[in-house]
């Protein structure tokens, strides 16, 4: 079976994209696990699927290195919306996306003819135990917990998918693929937590790392940088209805949480090639 894909990436958050508007494919799971390797296949954080929807423009379903299907993911999403754009497959600068975290709204920024950056409106986040879900009566803002024998302060926040964020002073000296996996399966999130470490830089300036569920520790991730904004506007270090950079190892995204609660994110979509994958089985 031979696939058609394109590679593409968010601040360096690259996932593998199949148009399956006419075609579907029979387990893309497994797909995502054979395709997202490095060095021993394609290589990306996994595998997007762009499909039809009876209530929106798009549907989007997106699956971790893994071959566990995810809810969202930011930067995926703004690739979806320069990739039906660039080819025509829509002539619409305001898009509606299915997803499993429901319809998101894309605004697409659009430069001699080609999409340049995107901002999505990423619905309302939430520090409701039963949104993320995590095993609690109340919400964690703050809050100090021990994860692998050591105590953290975590801030958990939903925009879809579960959060946990923690404000430290050096995340770049922290050895992630070590300590990852112990945060992604703490025992408070049933669902496994994607989790980032976060440092203040500045009034509405954040720098961010990240280990997603699924995937390890990846060059951004756009809910979790939306994730952070709202965690950095409950503690105080940044204000809403003002755009926050987030600083990512591949890039950086402007978050804007409002006074209501609802978080726009806006950042770069790019494409890197097209090809053909020869699925053997």
């Amino acid at each position: 079976m031979k696939i058609e894909f394109t590679k593409m990436h968010g601040c360096g958050n690259d996932y593998i994209y199949v148009n399956c508007l006419t075609k579907t494919l029979p387990d893309p799971g497994a797909l995502a696990e054979k395709m997202s390797p490095r060095h021993f296949a394609v290589g990306s954080d996994g595998l997007v699927l762009i499909c039809p929807s009876e209530t929106c423009d798009f549907r989007m379903r997106m699956f971790n290195l893994d071959g566990s299907e995810g809810n969202m993911c930011g930067n995926a999403i703004r690739c979806i919306g320069k990739y039906v754009y660039d080819k025509g497959l829509t002539d619409k600068k305001l898009l509606t996306v299915e997803t499993k975290s429901g319809v998101k709204t894309l605004r697409l920024a659009v430069e001699k003819g080609k999409v340049r950056a995107v901002t999505v409106d990423m619905g309302k986040a939430s520090t409701n135990p039963a949104a993320l879900p995590m095993k609690a009566d109340t919400p964690k803002i703050d809050a100090p917990v021990v994860i692998g024998g050591k105590e953290y302060r975590i801030t958990a926040v939903s925009m879809g998918n579960p959060h946990q964020v923690i404000f430290c002073d050096k995340p770049e000296e922290l050895p992630l693929e070590k300590i990852g996996p112990t945060f992604e399966n703490f025992e408070l999130f049933p669902d496994r937590v994607n989790t980032e470490f976060v440092r203040v830089e500045g009034r509405n300036r954040l720098y961010m790392r990240v280990w997603e569920r699924g995937s390890g520790e990846t060059f951004a991730c756009g809910t979790g940088a939306c994730a952070s904004a709202v965690a950095a506007v409950l503690n105080g270090f940044c204000d809403r209805d003002t755009p926050i950079s987030v600083c990512l190892t591949g890039g950086e995204l402007s978050i804007t949480v409002t006074e209501e609660g609802q978080v726009f994110m806006t950042g770069p979509a790019v494409k890197v090639y097209e090809g053909v994958y020869d699925d053997e089985d």
